[in-house]
């Protein structure tokens, strides 16, 4: 059933149509994604929906008794209540309730003895069933979980709202708003000011919505989990598409192609008929032409022929050059650790890069993500540990803060100064690349947006050819066309990667090795970060298996179970004597030593297959070398040796 239906709504401020001939359907309990260029009518198609702005042209028909909710991108929150008493005044009718259930109470104490006792029961009776259907003494309950898992800590309930930052209040308007419990949700970007862990919440959330929600969002991952339809809004109108985000990005090029076979065609059909027809008009096929003419006029005229060819939003062209490698090895950190007065970011930190490895970096505000990165650039020292970075002189930094930019430069003197050999004409050239035409190249640095500057530090990344980049956020500015370009450079490139980021659609195509930094621990994934997901999942899942309440019989199941000592898994090693399993670690360890010193081999360092091969050896060699180790100590432990 639809709940919200727009029929050949049209709506223009002034001079300037925004939107025209749009008609869509919006179902209950179906959630939806909302995507178009910045400007393109989606806040204004929020705001017919939900009843802020009238059509000028049809009909916007919302199912009688609707509750639709609606989060802005901004929203504006003032208050001088805490947190907790604002968001809490998502219960205001509720609170009602309860007031009226306890002047009832009191009433009915004081004429326990009187006629009218049975009226007031009823009336109660009444009031407590409306009371409890709307979530009764839970509220609270809801309150605090929900805004836990928006990232407010117990303390944060207390501020006053006028105390909070920027996104802290955009996560309380959120707050309130699911709280409220309204049956459509409109959404503009609600994962702006989320960190992972609130917007991994906020996706269980949606999923569970009893209602639907219309979801404006740059998260493509966060898209393509929840939506099963995406509406596009582009050039006045909307396309609807099933499916999620990807879904929608493989449909839209197979229309672009399909449109523009149908145009070449049409194309061809035209020129044809208008041919014949000025070659036969007022000669001997005069008659046949002039009817095949009113055709085509009649045909024109009523739309059937694609005259114009599909246009294709500009892009970014980047494109990373050939790297060289120039050793075995790019990157290995041992033991590190950085404290910031008594708070600890990380404790024995270890890992090691290798040429073309992709390793991502995530974790909460104030974790040392960045701070990790400038120990690795040396820019800060640690407090223990080693750093060794052994590509010194082909490193590429990309500073979320753009902070590597002179604001006072034009846009071309700061890229040429990447490579000064390189004319003015060479680097206006490039500069087309990025999107950069005609005067827009002598704009001060200081003048562009976050956007802009973005495409001037990509362009400065390019040109610099570097063996080693070192990103700090790299998409926080982009659009989504311009973040499909760059993650499609960063896949063909042949360099290494490091990245913090909290795209996590660009983890997921980019990386494959995941560091997950926490409040003073951290943990090193092999994979993306749908597989970091699933392990969280799966913890997740058994979690709240063990805290469930026990069936019928688990609980001796469990008694059982546990008083049988757990057998160890049979060992390769069971028949070996104590001498022999120290033979076989000599022999391993040596393997090992004579697989390092391969390394150093620029036969073997400049051919990648078999660089990939030695590294899978070595990976196999160290572990079971460990595994002999745990069977030496378990077989000395019994010997007593």
């Amino acid at each position: 059933m639809a709940s919200v239906v727009l029929q050949n709504v049209a709506k223009q401020f002034g001079p300037q149509v925004v939107l025209e001939a749009v008609s869509l359907e919006i179902h209950s309990g179906e959630l939806v994604g909302l995507v178009g260029a910045n400007g393109a009518g989606k806040t204004t198609l929020f705001k017919l929906m939900v009843g802020e702005e009238t059509p000028g042209i049809g009909t916007v028909t919302r199912t009688r008794g609707l509750e639709v909710g609606m989060l802005a991108q901004e929203p504006q929150l003032e208050s001088d209540r805490t947190l907790h008493d604002e968001v809490g005044r998502a219960f205001d009718e509720l609170l009602a309730l309860e007031r009226k259930l306890q002047t009832l109470a009191e009433r009915m104490a004081e004429h326990h003895d009187h006629p009218r006792l049975p009226q007031l029961m009823t009336e109660y009776d009444r009031l407590r069933a409306r009371f409890d259907a709307a979530g009764g003494y839970g509220f609270q309950t809801r309150l605090n979980e929900i805004l836990g898992g928006l990232g407010f800590s117990q303390a944060d309930t207390h501020l006053p709202i006028a105390a909070l930052s920027g996104g802290q209040k955009c996560r309380a308007a959120l707050a309130k708003l699911l709280l409220q419990e309204r049956q459509l949700l409109l959404l503009d970007e609600p994962t702006n000011h989320l960190d992972m862990d609130a917007t991994r919440w906020l996706e269980r959330f949606l999923a569970g919505h009893h209602g639907g929600a219309v979801i404006v969002s740059h998260d493509r991952y966060l898209l393509d989990r929840l939506v099963s339809k995406i509406i596009e809004v582009e050039a006045r109108r909307v396309s609807v598409y099933p499916g999620n985000y990807s879904n929608y990005v493989q449909a839209k090029e197979k229309r672009l192609l399909a449109r523009q076979r149908q145009h070449e065609k049409d194309r061809e059909f035209i020129v044809k008929e208008r041919a014949f027809i000025a070659r036969h008009i007022g000669r001997q096929r005069s008659r046949e032409a002039k009817g095949r003419r009113t055709r085509l006029e009649r045909r024109l005229q009523a739309g059937e022929f694609v005259e114009q060819a599909p246009q294709r939003q500009r892009r970014l062209a980047l494109k990373f050059e050939q790297v060289n490698r120039s050793g075995p090895q790019v990157l290995r950190c041992q033991m590190l650790a950085k404290r910031y007065g008594d708070k600890a970011l990380f404790e024995n930190l270890s890992f090691e890069l290798y040429p073309q490895d992709r390793l991502g970096i995530i974790g909460g505000n104030g974790t040392g993500k960045t701070t990790l990165l400038r120990l690795v650039l040396g820019q800060v020292d640690p407090d223990a540990g080693t750093v060794h970075l052994y590509e010194q002189q082909s490193v590429a930094y990309y500073d979320q803060e753009h902070s590597g930019l002179d604001r006072s430069k034009r846009v071309i003197d700061e890229v040429q100064a990447v490579r000064p050999e390189l004319s003015e004409q060479q680097i206006r050239s490039f500069l087309g690349r990025f999107l950069f035409t005609g005067d827009e190249v002598f704009k001060p640095i200081g003048q562009l947006s976050g956007g802009e500057q973005s495409r001037v530090r990509l362009a400065r990344l390019v040109l610099a050819g570097p063996r080693l980049l070192i990103l700090d956020e790299p998409t926080n500015h982009l659009d989504i066309p311009s973040r499909e370009v760059f993650e499609q450079a960063l896949v063909d490139y042949q360099g290494t990667i490091i990245v913090v980021s909290h795209d996590r659609y660009l983890l997921d195509r980019v990386v494959s090795r995941l560091l997950v930094l926490e409040k003073g621990r951290h943990n090193l994934y092999s994979g993306n970060y749908s597989y970091y997901a699933e392990r969280l999942e799966e913890a997740r899942q058994a979690e709240a298996r063990s805290d469930a309440p026990d069936r019928p019989g688990k609980r001796a199941r469990l008694a059982r179970s546990s008083a049988r000592p757990a057998r160890p898994p049979p060992s390769p090693y069971d028949g070996l004597s104590l001498e022999e399993i120290e033979e076989r670690i000599m022999a391993k360890e040596q393997e090992v030593e004579a697989i390092n010193q391969r390394f150093a081999d620029e036969s073997v360092y400049r051919n990648p297959e078999v660089l990939r091969d030695l590294r899978l050896r070595l990976q196999q060699a160290s572990a079971e070398v460990e595994t002999l180790n745990q069977a030496w100590e378990q077989r000395a432990d019994a010997s007593g040796a």
